[in-house]
């Protein structure tokens, strides 16, 4: 008859289908990226796949203009 202990339990307590386990912090555990600076935007710390990827985002924002 456990069927019914579990089934009264559900009855009493409601089905949570969230994810358990404690609260995190939001900010442990990122990763810190410099690809949205400005200077890897513009390709002007001297990496030729930086340069590169900054012709083609403006390139980009150029269409349609």
């Amino acid at each position: 008859m456990g069927n019914t202990d579990d089934f009264q339990q559900i009855l009493e307590n409601g089905i949570s289908f969230g994810r358990g386990g404690e609260r995190r912090n939001p900010a442990e555990g990122k990763v810190k990226t410099k690809a949205k600076k400005k200077q890897y935007i513009t390709g002007a710390h001297g990496s030729g796949s930086a340069r590169q990827k900054a012709k083609y985002r403006e390139q980009r924002a150029n269409r349609h203009k």
